[in-house]
């Protein structure tokens, strides 16, 4: 155990390292993918927009995961894990917002309108803030992982809302370009390829991120116990 602590692992490194001399490419891929027919230019918000999206309801699915498992088998590395995971979740999710803010401006006319997708977004988003607030108004450390766990497991019913509420609800936000609920792709092979690499760059981020910040979560609880 102490080993493991003294430093990250070599798969976070690689992880890591593999994003970030990535994420150039991905960048460029985006930057010369094709017009869109409606939007023009303005499109290529989508690769950082969809990708932000996408990785923070990965991020709140793996913070469910383990604060599940954390309820049947209450191990703090369970904890610790999810924890991190939101952490990250509500990074990317902040991402999404500010992008899709700078979307709808020229699109829309508004920064910002209480039309469903963004409203649930924003809703989820808040309900992960309030998961860092409730963990730090509680200092002993079973009763904050317990609690942590139950806002962990029921923030997570609105993501699938918020994915869906394109659909259930008449919204001014488009469909899913990629949907998963029906395998349609509504775009052109060369856009489809750029989304699809940065969500890969955005995914190697995210698994680096995540066991970087685990790493930084056991040292925390390490001191917290001694």
């Amino acid at each position: 155990m102490q080993r493991t602590l003294d430093r990250p692992d070599a798969w976070t490194w690689v992880f890591l390292a593999l994003g970030l001399l990535l994420l150039p490419l991905g960048l460029y891929l985006a930057l010369s993918a094709p017009p869109d027919v409606n939007q023009g230019y303005l499109v290529r918000i989508m690769y950082l927009h969809v990708p932000g999206a996408w990785l923070g309801y990965l991020a709140f699915l793996v913070t469910f995961l383990y604060s599940l498992l954390y309820f049947f088998r209450p191990n703090p590395k369970y904890d610790r894990i999810a924890v991190s995971s939101a952490e990250i979740g509500l990074v990317f999710m902040g991402l999404a917002l500010v992008t899709g803010m700078l979307w709808a401006r020229p699109t829309w006319g508004v920064y910002w309108t209480w039309e469903p997708r963004l409203t649930t977004t924003a809703i989820l988003f808040a309900v992960y803030v309030g998961y860092f607030l409730l963990r730090s108004a509680i200092e002993d450390p079973d009763l904050r992982a317990k609690a942590a766990a139950a806002v962990g497991i029921l923030g997570f019913i609105n993501v699938p809302i918020s994915y869906m509420s394109v659909k259930w609800w008449r919204s001014l936000h488009q469909t899913q370009s990629i949907d998963l609920t029906t395998g349609r792709i509504h775009m052109a092979p060369e856009m489809l390829q750029a989304l699809l690499f940065n969500l890969l760059v955005f995914t190697l981020l995210y698994l680096g991120f995540l066991r970087f910040r685990g790493y930084l979560a056991a040292l925390e609880a390490k001191k917290e116990e001694g």
